[in-house]
C-alpha cells in the first residue's frame, strides 16, 4: 500500500507485526566533511544552512570525527573520504540506503549532489565486499532523496514520505517499490520544510519524533501519532530549529541527536524518550548544523 489517506494507512500499519527485520541497523558509515562549504545550489531550497561565513571547516571536521567515535561504541561505523567537489557529501543517506542484501541508490534534485550518487568506492564496498544487489534510481527523472524523504520503520515495513522539491509522489513509488515495504504514507510537507527527516524520526519502531509545524497536513501527524502512542513526542518550535527531529536510534536503546538539539528538549520529550527506554546520546555538532543538516543526515544505515 502507498497512499495519501491517512485513516487508511493508520489502519492497514497497525496490522502489521514488528517481524518485517531488523528494528536498527547492523553498521553505518559516513563520509568525511572534506571541502566543507556552502553549497548554493542546495541552500535554494534548505532554509536551515548558513551563509558562507558560517562554515568552519576545521571545527566541522574535528566534531564529524567525533561522531564516528560515538557511533563505533554501539555499532560498526566506517567513513569514507569525502570529495571537495560534493560539499554536501557528508549527508550520505540521502544518495544511500540499504536493505539487507540490496543498495539503494537515490535520485537527487541537486546537479550537485548528483555527483555524490555516482561514487565508485561507496557502490563498489556494497558489490564487491559485501555483495549487495544494486538498485539505481539515480538516472531516472524523479527526485527521491532516500531516507532524508522517507523515514522508514524498519520492524514493521512502514514508510512515512514528506513530498517536496527532493521528493516526487513518482520517487516515492520508486523508493516504496525499492525498500520493498509494506505501507507508504505520503504527505505535503510544509512549505519551507526539504526533507521528512528533519521534522520526524521514528526510533527503532517503537517511538516517534515529531515536529507538527513541519507537515502541511495535520491528519498525517494524527497517523503517526495514533501509531506510536503512548511514545510519541510532539516537538515544540524551538525543538524542531534545534534539530530535535533529526534523530536516529543506532541500537534498541539508544536516541542519538546534535547536542543542541538534546538541549533544546522539553522535559516532555526528555521523559517520553526515558518511558520508551532510550538512552539519550547528545553529539557536538554546530558547526556541520551550518550545512543545513544535524546527525541523523550523517548516518547512511547499513542493514
Amino acid at each position: 500500500m502507498i497512499t495519501r489517506d491517512a485513516r487508511a494507512f493508520l489502519e492497514a500499519a497497525r496490522g502489521c507485526a514488528p517481524d518485517f527485520g531488523p528494528a536498527t541497523a547492523k553498521a553505518a558509515f559516513l563520509v568525511s566533511p572534506d571541502g566543507f562549504a556552502r553549497a548554493d545550489e542546495s541552500a535554494s531550497d534548505n532554509r536551515y544552512m548558513a551563509d558562507a561565513a558560517g562554515f568552519d571547516a576545521a571545527l566541522a571536521g574535528a566534531q564529524h570525527r567525533g561522531l564516528q567515535a560515538a557511533l563505533s561504541s554501539v555499532l560498526p561505523t566506517l567513513c569514507f573520504a569525502g570529495n571537495p567537489d560534493a560539499p554536501d557529501g557528508l549527508f550520505p543517506n540521502n544518495a544511500f540506503a540499504t536493505v539487507p542484501g540490496r543498495l539503494v541508490v537515490g535520485r537527487m534534485r541537486h546537479p550537485v549532489r548528483r555527483r555524490e550518487a555516482a561514487r565508485d568506492d561507496i557502490r563498489g564496498f556494497f558489490r564487491d565486499v559485501l555483495g549487495y544487489a544494486e538498485v539505481d534510481l539515480s538516472g531516472q527523472p524523479h527526485p527521491c532523496e532516500l531516507t532524508g524523504a522517507l523515514v522508514i520503520d524498519r520492524a514493521r515495513g512502514l514508510g512515512f514520505c514528506g513530498l517536496s522539491e527532493r521528493c516526487d509522489e513518482e520517487g516515492a513509488r520508486q523508493m516504496h517499490e525499492a525498500f520493498g515495504l509494506r505501507a507508504t504514507l505520503l504527505f505535503d510537507l510544509a512549505p519551507g520544510e526539504y526533507h521528512t527527516n528533519v521534522v520526524l524520526a521514528v526510533l527503532a519502531g517503537r517511538a516517534a519524533l515529531v515536529c507538527p509545524g513541519g507537515f502541511a497536513d495535520p491528519a498525517a501527524v494524527e497517523a503517526i501519532a495514533g501509531l506510536y502512542a503512548p511514545h510519541v513526542a510532539m516537538l515544540s518550535q524551538a525543538e524542531h530549529a534545534a534539530f530535535a527531529g533529526n534523530a536516529i536510534s543506532a541500537s534498541p536503546g539508544t536516541a542519538w541527536m546534535s547536542a543542541g538539539a538534546a538541549s533544546a528538549l522539553s522535559a516532555a520529550s526528555r521523559a517520553m524518550l526515558d518511558n520508551a527506554c532510550f538512552s539519550l546520546r547528545p553529539v557536538p555538532l554546530d558547526a556541520i548544523e551550518a550545512a543545513g543538516g544535524s546527525l541523523r543526515c550523517c548516518v547512511a544505515e547499513i542493514y
